[in-house]
C-alpha cells in the first residue's frame, strides 16, 4: 500500500530545529528525501523533508531538514530579525529579502 504524505509546513512559515540547531523560512518541500542515498543518518527518509532558509551569526544559510525535526517557530522570532532578514505577505508568510513569495 502507498502512503500518502501531507506536508506539516507550508512554504513561508517559520520553522525551528527541534534541538535549536536553527531557525528559519520555509522555501521549499519534497514529499520524501531527495538527497545522496544513505545520507539521512537515523532519521526516515519517508517523510516530507524542507529546505528552510536559516539564520545564523554569521548570516543566513540554507538547511535540508526532516519534518520530525522540525517545529513550528512563529513565537522565536523577533520582530526585527523578521524586518532585517525577510519579506512578509498579508497571510504571514515569510520570505528571504532577495526572494519573491509566491
Amino acid at each position: 500500500m502507498t502512503r500518502i504524505y501531507t506536508a506539516r509546513f507550508a512554504i513561508g512559515q517559520i520553522v525551528r530545529h527541534r534541538d535549536d540547531a536553527f531557525r528559519g523560512v520555509v522555501m521549499d518541500v519534497d514529499h520524501a528525501y531527495d538527497g545522496p542515498a544513505g545520507e539521512t543518518g537515523l532519521v526516515a527518509a519517508d517523510q516530507p523533508f524542507y529546505r528552510v532558509y536559516a539564520l545564523g551569526e554569521d548570516g543566513g544559510f540554507v538547511a535540508y531538514a526532516a519534518e520530525a525535526v522540525l517545529e513550528d517557530g512563529r513565537s522565536v522570532l523577533l520582530p526585527d530579525d523578521a524586518e532585517r532578514w525577510f519579506t512578509t505577505d498579508g497571510l504571514g508568510h515569510h520570505a528571504p529579502l532577495d526572494e519573491q513569495l509566491h
